[in-house]
């Protein structure tokens, strides 16, 4: 009978028989005979079956885990000095210095630490040995870069927090949209329901005016019946974009009463990816674009109507699907979670567009007119050369101004100039009138003669009394011109004489012996530089000449 008679169960109860037993004790005989007996085999059979189970075996050597050329703990501390390296030497796209490199670092110059210099001697580390102690201690890459664990959060209520973000759109641009813009998708996805509102939007940017624009849309209510998405959020969740920046943009929301909060800049919260939470718009975008956008391969939009009209279609299914932990829907969740008192209505668009207007100073040209994003808006002629306040709006049409602490308007673009030849005179303001009347009573006003007569016999007076006073000299101290750039005299000789060969036009080595005797006189006298020169232009009426066949010169 072959060996395969004897289960595998059966093998284990005999071995465990034995293990219980010492290796010379003679039950253990006893027990191999038995089971050979048993099932009908050979004492041999049943000690060749043993023989040849697997049994347990230890999982790793005893010098597991531990170096045999250094200690652990040096091993260790340079498996540390390397993970850093590495680290340290990250970019944003997670390239970092290998291995090999942080070897040959350590070994030829060391690794400057708050305990010192920390260098490893040469040959020691092998990269192969390196690269497995960074694995087994958990100093590689992965390890070290690993990221804490998320807590999900949700709202409580509908409405309660909105997050909004941009994403441009994988069709990138329209077939008849302007030119230098991008096609993005704006979307507020509610947080409580997970339901989500998006539109196109041609842009250059996240600027704040489509923000602004887009969050009107969202909150105020549909045209469509299928979407009954609306209301003022208790708060909105965005990145740090350049809209959320802006000092408008934070000025509508608080009159809206409408908390505005963004995550924590990248970087700010150790590995920890500080953006995670706003994860739930993201996910919206990456469904519309693996859902929807792709079958623009077979039909793009033409307009930029027709492809927002294409979004809302899917968009009312997609707000029908299932909710991500609920048994109904996303749109049914959101109904089923508003507040008790309900959802806060949206204020009209002409109030909301009184919200956006940012008051600017300006000052009105001569034509009482004023330029507002290269549109010239004709304002009241009295208001020509004046400063006053705008309270332009970003979506309005027409333009508001305060003057003289009052509000008035609406102002309107100014039409084109009058042709050539023609004249159009305006009517006169209240203020134009008012500086007539000025100028006429000026013109006829005057004042008598013996008011100049008194005048100037009292200036005559004082001006005797004065001088009278001013008679005795007083105590005063010259001027003193130190003249630092350019001095009134030579500080030197040396200095005297190179200013004399730039007059005369060339060295004075090749002067005579007499003519050199004479400079030397002029400049022993005075280092004055307007009395050197004078002598010097008198003495050169001698009309110094060169000698012919010589360097030296003679005067005459």
């Amino acid at each position: 009978m072959s060996s395969k008679a004897i289960p595998l169960e059966a093998l284990i109860i005999l071995q465990n028989q034995l293990d219980a037993l010492p290796s010379r004790d003679k039950q253990r005989r006893t027990f191999i005979e038995e089971t050979a007996e048993f099932y009908g085999v050979s004492v041999s059979t049943v000690r060749r079956t043993l023989r040849l189970h697997h049994q347990p075996k230890a999982a790793h050597r005893k010098d597991y885990n531990r170096p045999r050329v250094i200690s652990q703990s040096e091993m260790k501390r340079y498996c540390e000095l390397i993970a850093a390296l590495k680290l340290r030497t990250t970019n944003k796209k997670g390239r970092h210095l290998s291995t090999k490199e942080c070897i040959r670092l350590l070994e030829e110059y060391g690794v400057e630490t708050s305990e010192g210099l920390v260098k490893a001697p040469k040959g020691i580390l092998k990269q192969s040995t390196v690269s497995r102690y960074l694995k087994r201690w958990g100093y590689d890459q992965q390890s070290v870069l690993i990221e804490p664990p998320s807590t999900p959060f949700q709202a409580v209520h509908s409405n309660d927090c909105w997050q909004f973000d941009f994403s441009p759109s994988e069709l990138k641009k329209l077939k008849n949209g302007p030119t230098g813009s991008t096609l993005m998708l704006a979307s507020v996805v509610d947080d409580r329901s997970g339901v989500s509102y998006q539109e196109y939007v041609v842009v250059k940017g996240e600027d704040t005016m489509t923000a602004l624009r887009f969050l009107f849309n969202v909150m105020a209510p549909k045209q469509h019946k299928d979407c009954p998405f609306q209301s003022i959020p208790r708060m909105i969740y965005i990145d740090n974009g350049a809209f959320a920046r802006s000092k408008l943009f934070r000025r509508v929301m608080e009159l809206l009463n409408i908390e505005v909060r963004t995550h924590m800049p990248r970087g700010t919260d150790g590995q920890r990816t500080t953006a995670r939470s706003k994860g739930k718009v993201e996910r919206s975008f990456r469904t519309i674009k693996d859902t929807f956008e792709t079958l623009y391969h077979f039909h793009e939009p033409e307009s930029l109507d027709e492809a927002n009209e294409w979004l809302r279609q899917y968009l009312i299914r997609y707000n029908q699907m299932p909710h991500r932990s609920e048994n109904h829907s996303r749109m049914d969740d959101w109904i089923q979670q508003l507040p008790s008192e309900g959802f806060q209505e949206m204020c009209s668009w002409e109030r909301f567009c009184s919200f956006a207007r940012e008051p600017e100073t300006r000052k009105v040209d001569s034509d009482a007119c004023v330029s507002v994003n290269g549109i010239r808006y004709q304002l009241d002629y009295a208001m020509a050369g004046q400063e006053v306040t705008l309270l332009w709006g970003l979506f309005d049409n027409e333009l508001f101004v305060e003057f003289n602490q009052e509000k008035q308007g609406p102002f309107y673009p100014s039409t084109d100039p009058v042709p050539l030849g023609t004249f159009r005179k305006p009517a006169k303001s209240r203020i134009e009138k008012q500086a007539d009347e000025i100028g006429d009573l000026a013109k006829s006003i005057s004042i008598p003669r013996s008011a100049l007569d008194n005048q100037e016999s009292n200036i005559t007076s004082l001006l005797k009394e004065t001088n009278a006073i001013h008679e005795e000299p007083h105590a005063s101290i010259p001027f003193v011109d130190s003249d630092p750039f350019q001095s009134t005299v030579f500080k030197t000789r040396i200095e005297a004489k190179t200013a004399i060969a730039e007059f005369l036009g060339h060295p004075l080595a090749r002067l005579s012996s007499a003519q050199m005797d004479e400079v030397n006189r002029i400049i022993r006298e005075s280092l004055d530089k307007a009395w050197v020169m004078a002598e010097i232009r008198t003495y050169s009426t001698l009309r110094l000449k060169r000698r012919p066949g010589d360097d030296s010169c003679t005067g005459k």
